[in-house]
């Protein structure tokens, strides 16, 4: 046994599925895999064109049989040269994808199963040095058991280096995505699959550190597919192959967009205009009964109207995702903002960890991000506390108090306690009319300090939820109009110019800078 992967073997033949396969079979069933392709075949698939970076000389010189002497070593990669037409397991480019230019890592899984011995570390570290004195984006195309085992533990070591180089990666602010492919287990998965800001899988790739020669034979096979990784929070999507180049061009150009200069000040989103009702509530429990209407513009609603286009994120690497939340990134204007949106239900320990997953890459690769907070608080059931919920709520109250990029906040429903709270940016959180916050649901302050929820509608006046109440206290910038209306500030004054703020002023380019 080595790193847990399948090393030379790889994990039996290639089975073709066609490119239609998208999600687990039936009957406990798992999706059949895409045919392999080769490292330059997957190459094609992806890039417009692209040009091979050279060969880096040996970081060391072994003997016959590699380092370990390992009896027919050298004949076996001589055989795999034959094959396959390659001198190593893994390709490496500059590529040019739907205009988006990147240093490509492609591995050619019929040399040795796509193994990573010292040469694959020695160019691999190449392939990132090249991509970061470009500062270009890297994209891995992986498809390998794992270590070398005729090189022992100098292959092992090599996933140290890729480690290193992928951490250089993400400190330098530049994008890393990864591409698995069947099968991708071991470290390969491990550092360059698991370690990518994106992951996309192709349908019925085997993805797992534990490869299929070396996990238990009572295992699940489904929890080392494709489909089991997405659904346990793992990867962000599965992607046929007649929809891969188009998905990977356009993360690509949400995250790595040219012309962007390194180090630039993020300019803050625009809060977005209200979809919903423009008259302000009468009382605090008007606005609770609007919030929670059925009717009320709910995410999806704003993200569409915001966004020219879109994609998402899923999971929070952590064996967790929640549906109830909405993670990506987006174009406005011809610009990228990050956003993250709670769909108006309880949000879930996994909600909140993909959501300061979310915040901390927008951080990094220097993107403002847009919360749409609208939650009747956090999940608080049995298996939200076993799965970490007040971890998880402080981890994205962590990640917004200490995010560098300009995060502008909008209530769009509800904002229940701490669970909304967590979502929304310290300082600029607008409001539109058809909200409310509060530090607990109306009914329950109502039987806790009154014993009494038949007083649940004073009590709702009393804890001032309304929007202008929230003004009025300097809890939110401003209240949001409706798209080409106004708004009635808490003077009673109307405006149709912009978003009104606490001070009873209305700034006309609120909407379009965000500023304040």
């Amino acid at each position: 046994m080595h790193d847990g992967g399948d090393g030379e073997s790889g994990g039996g033949a290639p089975v073709g599925a066609g490119a239609g396969a998208t999600g687990a079979g039936t009957g406990g069933g798992v999706t059949k895999p895409c045919a392999r392709l080769t490292a330059r075949q997957a190459l094609a698939a992806v890039a417009d064109t692209y040009t091979d970076l050279p060969a880096p000389s040996a970081t060391a010189s072994p003997g016959p049989d590699g380092p370990l002497g390992w009896p027919g070593y050298d004949a076996a990669r001589a055989r795999a040269r034959t094959a396959t037409g390659e001198d190593e397991s893994v390709v490496t480019a500059v590529a040019d994808l739907g205009g988006t230019r990147a240093v490509v890592l492609s591995f050619e899984f019929r040399y040795l199963g796509g193994s990573l011995g010292e040469r694959t570390g020695d160019r691999l570290e190449a392939a990132y040095t090249e991509a970061r004195e470009r500062r270009l984006p890297v994209v891995s195309l992986i498809a390998t058991g794992g270590s070398r085992m005729q090189e022992g533990m100098r292959a092992l070591s090599q996933l140290q280096r890729v480690a290193r180089q992928s951490a250089l990666h993400h400190a330098a602010g530049l994008a890393q995505l990864a591409v698995v492919r069947d099968p991708t287990t071991g470290g390969g998965w491990a550092t360059l699959g698991a370690s990518a800001d994106v992951i996309l899988a192709l349908p019925g790739a085997q993805i797992g550190f534990a490869g299929s020669r070396v996990r238990p034979r009572e295992a699940d096979p489904s929890a080392y597919s494709a489909e089991g990784q997405f659904a346990a929070g793992q990867v962000d999507a599965v992607v046929p192959p007649d929809r891969l180049r188009g998905t990977l061009q356009r993360w690509l150009r949400l995250l790595a967009p040219a012309g962007r200069p390194a180090g630039a000040a993020a300019t803050p989103a625009a809060p977005p205009a209200a979809l919903g009702a423009s008259e302000l509530p009468e009382t605090g429990w008007d606005a609770v009964v609007r919030a929670r209407a059925a009717g009320r513009p709910r995410a999806e609603a704003y993200l569409r109207a915001y966004f020219d286009d879109r994609e998402e994120l899923s999971g929070d690497r952590c064996g967790g995702t929640d549906p109830g939340i909405r993670c990506g990134f987006g174009r406005r204007e011809g610009r990228t903002i990050a956003f993250v949106a709670q769909c108006g239900t309880a949000t879930r320990p996994a909600g909140f960890r993909t959501a300061a997953r979310l915040v901390r890459l927008a951080d990094r690769l220097g993107i403002p991000v847009l919360t749409l907070v609208d939650t009747p608080g956090a999940a608080n059931d049995a298996a939200a506390e076993r799965a970490g919920a007040g971890a998880a709520i402080a981890d994205a109250f962590a990640a917004l108090a200490t995010a560098e990029v300009p995060v502008t906040s909008l209530l769009i429903g509800e904002g229940g306690s701490g669970g909304a709270l967590a979502l929304a940016a310290p300082g600029r959180l607008w409001a539109t009319p058809d909200s409310y916050f509060s530090v607990i649901a109306p009914e329950l302050a109502a039987a806790i300090l009154k014993r009494d929820e038949a007083q649940v509608h004073d009590t709702a006046e009393q804890l001032r939820i309304r929007p202008q109440d929230l003004l009025d206290l300097g809890v939110i910038r401003g209240i949001v109009p409706t798209a080409g209306d106004g708004v009635t500030d808490r003077d009673g004054v109307t405006d149709r110019g912009g978003a009104t703020d606490r001070d009873g002023a209305t700034d006309p380019d609120e909407r379009r800078t965000g500023a304040g």
